[in-house]
């Protein structure tokens, strides 16, 4: 059998909720389809129409991007899709047997609940510019951000950092400070990698003055990450989009002052 072909359905020229996913993809050197680049209008309609039902092969409507399209693995031999990021993780490291630790036992588990926990802070930072209206223009609530970005700086992100930073130190032995989960990638790496990543972007100031407090998480597990095969060969490739205005965003008045 030949292996399934996977389609990522998200918004075009942006990382966004959808980096999550490419990377573990380009991680695992898995072949994949970034539909959105080529046929945005094909994404809209799975994905953010408001009148969409069920389709043909039983899917229904995901609630927003992204979403994952495998193709001839849905009911009647249509096409599966699977919507939400943590729940597509899951399912792309159970269906090629890669990043999820020692795969059917219990270290898949932790590698979901940590890429979770990633994700929450992900969408955190996210409520950061947007705390009032995700609809209505970050300029339409700037009084609002101030004040939850001051927030977001002095209690969340130590909350989360510390966190982190905790799990690596209690997987040193396996992990050496690079991994979170045993003794190679998981998907909880790549997941907050890409958070931190986004944080160092839009938050410069704050996360040079918190680097000395979680050395592990912000030298060696950061930079550890950005060499791991895979992953470094797609920094290096040019095809990663840079941050702008999605998830993470620069505005220096959020920032430390």
């Amino acid at each position: 059998m030949s292996p399934p072909t996977y389609e990522l359905l998200y918004h075009p020229s942006i990382p966004g909720r959808g980096e999550y996913i490419r990377l573990f993809l380009e991680a695992t050197s898995t072949p994949y389809t970034d539909v959105g680049q080529s046929s945005y209008d094909e994404v809209r309609s799975i994905c953010c129409s408001p009148s969409s039902l069920h389709d043909a092969a039983g899917n229904p409507p995901p609630f927003a991007p992204p979403a994952l399209r495998v193709k001839g693995e849905g009911k009647n031999g249509g096409d599966l899709v699977i919507s939400q990021t943590g729940n597509v993780l899951m399912y792309l490291a159970e269906r090629t047997g890669e990043l999820c630790g020692d795969g059917g036992g219990q270290e898949r588990w932790w590698v979901q609940g940590l890429a979770m926990t990633a994700l929450d802070l992900s969408n955190e930072t996210h409520d950061t510019h947007h705390p009032v209206a995700v609809m209505d223009y970050y300029e339409d609530q700037k009084e609002e951000s101030l004040r939850k970005a001051k927030d977001f700086r002095a209690n969340r992100i130590p909350k989360f950092f510390g966190y982190f930073e905790r799990v690596l130190k209690g997987n040193e032995k396996e992990g050496k400070g690079k991994y979170l989960v045993g003794s190679k990638l998981t998907y909880a790496d790549t997941t907050i990698w890409h958070v931190l990543d986004g944080l160092l972007f839009a938050y410069p100031k704050e996360l040079a003055a918190r680097k000395k407090d979680y050395p592990i998480l912000l030298d060696t597990f950061y930079k550890g990450i950005k060499e791991e095969k895979g992953i470094k060969e797609y920094l290096e490739s040019g095809r990663r989009f840079p941050f702008s205005m999605g998830l993470f965003r620069k505005y220096p008045e959020l920032d430390r002052q």
